[in-house]
């Protein structure tokens, strides 16, 4: 199976080190390359000498025939590259956020009705063995029924992206289209749509929103999700989650080892067994991405649907876009809700 991966940053390079994990498994091979970025280019040519390179994506696509491509560029670049794929006959896998609007988003759907090819969108944590864990729990109902939810993704300034694109709002989404974002897709995965939300915010001196903090109701589950973007670009990147059920409380510590612990209400206290696909540690994207295993789940999870002709469950295009419908929706809210304080002060 030929590859394409355009956008080779950090990651680009999660993704290649990945599917280059991946090829001693499965018939796949990256054939093609894209960056604009010389160093990063070369880079990612070491691991597929056979490779051919371009600068840009729209140049790979236009002269390559492949079975599927991975984007990986900044996101305002994601929907006008899938779509170009798309019409071509290439499967996509998209990272998230597949887009930043409605209207990409209505567009990229309309060209996966009409070319018929399989798309998945790189929410990963649905491919994260903790989470994992908490949805399968969630639905078995092992611990009784949820009550409550609570899930923060902390993260320090990003200073990494390519011209500073996260700092700007068109290309990022902020910190709630690319941070955010995987929170509230898992809530939507394991919970539904919930019934109402609430959005607090804080924002840069730029005005941009760099800290949301969202209260949901779903049905009788109550859940909060916070983002942030700290000031400080030192700030550890922290996952975490706290779910509270009937008989007992799933706690999630993304820095900490073991990193998910069970306090069952009789007292007893344990750390569930998980069990990894692939392990592999890489600090070389540059990012506040070391743990390659989710990733690698989430791949070959695609190419074993493509494999199998099976339709996409875990990840599709359709979810990946009521994300961030929803996560437009609380875009609006925060940037409401700090003109009101604007106006109280």
């Amino acid at each position: 199976m030929k590859i394409g991966l355009i956008g080779c940053g950090g990651m680009g390079t999660t993704h290649n080190l990945s599917l280059k994990a991946l090829s001693g498994k499965m018939d796949v091979e990256v054939t093609a390359l894209a960056d604009c970025r010389q160093e990063f280019l070369e880079r990612a040519a070491k691991q597929w000498p056979q490779a051919k390179t371009y600068v840009t994506g729209r140049e790979l696509l236009e002269n390559e025939e492949l079975d599927a491509v991975h984007i990986c560029l900044p996101s305002y670049l994601h929907a006008e590259h899938a779509v170009l794929a798309m019409e071509k006959g290439m499967h996509v896998f998209c990272e998230k956020p597949v887009c930043l609007t409605a209207e990409e988003g209505r567009r990229l759907l309309e060209v996966q009705k009409k070319t018929g090819v399989s798309v998945m969108v790189g929410q990963v944590v649905r491919s994260f063995d903790e989470y994992r864990y908490l949805k399968d729990v969630y639905d078995n109902k092992t611990y009784g029924k949820l009550k409550s939810i609570v899930m923060q993704r902390i993260s320090g300034d990003t200073k990494w992206g390519f011209e500073d694109w996260f700092h700007d709002e068109k290309k990022s989404g902020s910190v709630i289209l690319d941070l955010h974002i995987h929170d509230l897709d898992f809530l939507r995965y394991m919970l539904g749509e919930p019934d109402s939300f609430e959005v607090k915010a804080t924002a840069f001196d730029s005005g941009m929103v760099n800290q949301v903090l969202v209260s949901y109701q779903f049905g009788d589950v109550f859940a909060t999700a916070e983002g942030i973007w700290d000031v400080c670009t030192q700030l550890p990147f922290d996952p975490s989650f706290r779910a509270c059920f009937e008989e007992a409380t799933v706690i999630f510590q993304g820095r900490s080892n073991p990193s998910l612990t069970v306090w069952h209400k009789g007292g007893e206290v344990n750390h569930p067994q998980l069990a990894p696909e692939f392990t592999m540690h890489d600090t070389s994207a540059g990012i506040n991405i070391s743990d390659l295993g989710p990733y690698y789940t989430e791949i070959k999870y695609f190419y074993d649907c493509l494999k199998q002709e099976k339709e996409i469950e875990r990840a599709p295009l359709s979810e990946g876009i009521k994300s961030v419908l929803l996560g437009l929706e609380e875009l609006k809210a925060a940037k409401k809700y700090l003109e009101e304080n604007r106006r109280r002060a």
